[in-house]
């Protein structure tokens, strides 16, 4: 019976000591520890990126819930990820507190591994280390014009859209940019048009000329996949506005044409040569 005793003690002290090897395996393969994001760093996250109905949100990384919960409050609709399932279940019980379980669910997984092409509002709280290697997922998985916001941890060389300050926390938004590069080609008010796009993220360096004529450009602007610039040929004055939606290699929008006392506007669509 004594020895029976012992023997089941050793396997109680085995199995105790398995299962506390496995939480310290679990608990270094969560990337980035859980610390809650504050309520007033939520709610400007969400204001920023203009959160609302129609939204669909995914949290990165997502903790108790309180970034998806709070979007759905908002009427937005959306699900967290998170590696750890006591967090995973805490997020459940905390939606269904708040009534909005109908509106989001909680995933257990990596980050890395999960599907975000769904979304059009990424949210974080994670490190600087794990944002670079999350970066070019992000910009080559997502839609133009999908806003992205991270509290305190920035994105290296890309320079948030805005950096905002609340309560002594840094909070960076993004809007994911379409993809301008290349020599684009066109046709307005009976002149043919040549364009070479460079681009770093959503800043833009473009080249324009008409015919033989290179054309001062102004004001550059892509957001998301909305692109927009102004022109003028100093040889004889004339003035343009372009504006449009980059959609795969085309650009459609509106041109407007001044030349002396002449004003017009007319349909603008472009398309590109990528190198």
């Amino acid at each position: 019976m004594k020895t029976l005793k012992k023997c089941t003690g050793l396997l109680i002290v085995i199995i105790a000591a398995g299962v506390m090897a496995i939480s310290q395996v679990n608990a270094q393969n969560l990337d980035v520890p859980y610390v809650p994001t504050p309520h007033d760093v939520v709610a400007a996250m969400l204001d920023v990126t203009d959160t609302g109905p129609g939204d669909y949100v995914i949290d990165l990384g997502s903790g108790d819930g309180r970034i998806v919960i709070a979007a759905a409050e908002r009427g937005a609709y959306g699900h967290g990820m998170d590696l750890n399932p006591v967090r995973v279940r805490e997020a459940e019980e905390n939606a269904r507190s708040a009534g909005v379980d109908d509106r989001v669910i909680f995933l257990e997984g990596d980050l890395f591994d999960a599907d975000i092409s769904k979304a059009n509002v990424i949210t974080m709280y994670l490190l600087t280390s794990v944002n670079l290697r999350l970066k070019p997922v992000l910009l080559e998985t997502l839609r133009p014009g999908t806003r992205v916001v991270s509290h305190s941890f920035s994105m290296g060389d890309w320079e948030a859209d805005e950096h905002l300050v609340v309560d002594s926390r840094h909070i960076y938004y993004w809007i994911i940019p379409a993809d301008v590069k290349g020599r684009w080609e066109w046709r307005t008010g009976g002149e043919s048009f040549t364009m070479d796009a460079n681009q770093e993220y959503q800043k833009i360096t473009l080249n324009l000329n008409s015919g033989n004529n290179s054309l001062r450009v102004g004001e550059p602007l892509l957001k998301g996949d909305r692109i927009s610039f102004s022109a003028l040929n100093t040889r004889n004055g004339k003035r343009y506005l372009f504006s449009g939606t980059v959609e795969g290699n085309t650009i459609t929008g509106t041109a407007q044409v001044r030349s002396g006392n002449s004003r017009h506007v007319e349909n603008w669509s472009a398309t590109v040569r990528r190198r």
